[in-house]
C-alpha cells in the first residue's frame, strides 16, 4: 500500500508539471487524475487501465463537447450527456474504468468545463500524459515483485497448513467441534487465493514494466506453477474437513495413520512456502510429499474413511503439482487404491478434482 501511495503522489505532481509547464495547458487536472487511476491502490492491469482511461476521457469529452455545444448545460442536458457518453463507452468496451471515466468526463464538460476551441483535445492529451507518467512511476518507483508475491502466498500456505493440522487434531480427539473449526479455517482461504492471484498478476506486470526488476521474472515462475494447484489443495481440504465432520459425528472408524499424514502434508506445504521464498528448487518438498503418499495402507475403513483418503490423495497430487511436477507424474506416484473413486462435492457449488 505505501509504495502505491508514494507512486500516486509523486506521479500526480510530475504529470501536472509536464502538462502545465511543458505543454502549456492552463488547468491540466486530467493528468494527475490519470496517474491515480493508472496506479491505483488495488494494483494490477495497469497497461489496460491506461488504455481504458484515455479512451474513457476521449469518449466523455468528445460526446460532452459535441452535445453541450448543441443543447447547452442544465439538469436534463447533464443526464443526456452522461447517458450517451457511458452507453458509447459500453459499446466500445465493458471495462469499468472506461465507462466510469466517460461518464465523469462528460459531467465535467457539461458543468465546469464548457467546450472552447481545442480544450477537448488538450484534455485528452492530459489523460495520456498522466497515464504515461503513471506507468513510469510504476517502472521507476516499483514495489518488489518477489516480495509482493511472497507476502500474499504466505497467507495461502498458512491457511492450508493450519486447516490440515486442525483436521488431524479433530480426528485424534474424535472432536466434531474441532473439525468444524477446521472447515471454517479452510473456508476463509478463498479470499486469500484471490488476493494472491491478483498480487501475482501485479508482480508479473512490475517485472515486465520495470527495468529495475526484470531480473526477478524467473523468481515468479515457481509461484505461477503453484497458484492453481494450491487453490485446488485448499478446495480439497474443505471437502476433507466436511467429511471429517460427518465421519466423527457418525462414529465412523478412521485410519490411525491419517492424522500423521495430514500433519506431514501441512509441514510439506510450509516447506514449499519457504523454498519458493528462497528461490530454491523444491526437490526436498517433493520427497516429503511422496513419503506421505507411500504411508497409505490398503485396508478398508468404510465409506467416510474412503472419501477422506480420496481427498488426501487429491491434496497430495495438488501439492506435487505445486512443486512443478506434471499431473500424470503426480498421479503415478500414488500407491494403488483398492476402492472405487469418489466424486464427493466441494464447498457449495464446487466439485472436487478427484483422484485422482
Amino acid at each position: 500500500m505505501t509504495p502505491s501511495i508514494a507512486q500516486c503522489a509523486v506521479g500526480a505532481a510530475i504529470a501536472w508539471l509536464v502538462a502545465k509547464d511543458l505543454l502549456g495547458h492552463s488547468r491540466p487536472f486530467f493528468a494527475p487524475i490519470a496517474v491515480v487511476v493508472c496506479i491505483g491502490v488495488g494494483l494490477g492491469q495497469r497497461l489496460r487501465r491506461v488504455v481504458e482511461l484515455v479512451a474513457g476521457v476521449s469518449v466523455g469529452i468528445g460526446v460532452g463537447d459535441l452535445l453541450v455545444s448543441w443543447i447547452g448545460s442544465g439538469a436534463w442536458q447533464i443526464a443526456l450527456v452522461v447517458a450517451i457518453a457511458m452507453a458509447t463507452a459500453v459499446l466500445l468496451d465493458r471495462g469499468s474504468v472506461i465507462v466510469l471515466q466517460a461518464g465523469s468526463s462528460a459531467v465535467l464538460v457539461a458543468t465546469l468545463l464548457p467546450p472552447s476551441g481545442a480544450g477537448g483535445f488538450a484534455r485528452m492529451v492530459d489523460a495520456l500524459v498522466g497515464g504515461l507518467v503513471g506507468l513510469a512511476a510504476v517502472a521507476l518507483l516499483p514495489a518488489s515483485p518477489s516480495a509482493l508475491a511472497r507476502r500474499h502466498a504466505k497467507g495461502m500456505f498458512s491457511t492450508l497448513a493450519d486447516s490440515l493440522r486442525q483436521i488431524a487434531e479433530a480426528i485424534e480427539q474424535r472432536d466434531v467441534r474441532l473439525a468444524g473449526e477446521a472447515l471454517e479455517e479452510a473456508r476463509s482461504s478463498q479470499a486469500k487465493v484471490e488476493e494472491f492471484l491478483q498480487a501475482l498478476e501485479t508482480s508479473k506486470e512490475i517485472a515486465t514494466i520495470s527495468p529495475l526488476h526484470r531480473h526477478r521474472r524467473p523468481s515468479l515462475e515457481g509461484y505461477e506453477k503453484a497458484a492453481v494447484p494450491l487453490d485446488h489443495a485448499l478446495r480439497n481440504t474443505r471437502v476433507l474437513a466436511r467429511r471429517a465432520i460427518v465421519a466423527l459425528d457418525g462414529g465412523s472408524p478412521l485410519p490411525p495413520w491419517l492424522p500423521g499424514a495430514l500433519r506431514d502434508l501441512a509441514d510439506a506445504g510450509l516447506m514449499l512456502r519457504d523454498e519458493l521464498a528462497a528461490e530454491r528448487s523444491p526437490d526436498q518438498v517433493t520427497k516429503a510429499i511422496l513419503k506421505v503418499a507411500s504411508r497409505q495402507g490398503s485396508e478398508r475403513w468404510g465409506f467416510s474413511a474412503d472419501v477422506m483418503i480420496a481427498q488426501l490423495r487429491s491434496i497430495i497430487v495438488d501439492l506435487l503439482q505445486a512443486t512443478g511436477t506434471e499431473r500424470e507424474e503426480a498421479l503415478a506416484a500414488l500407491p494403488p487404491l483398492d476402492v472405487h473413486e469418489m466424486d464427493g462435492s466441494r464447498d457449495g457449488e464446487e466439485t472436487p478434482k478427484g483422484p485422482r
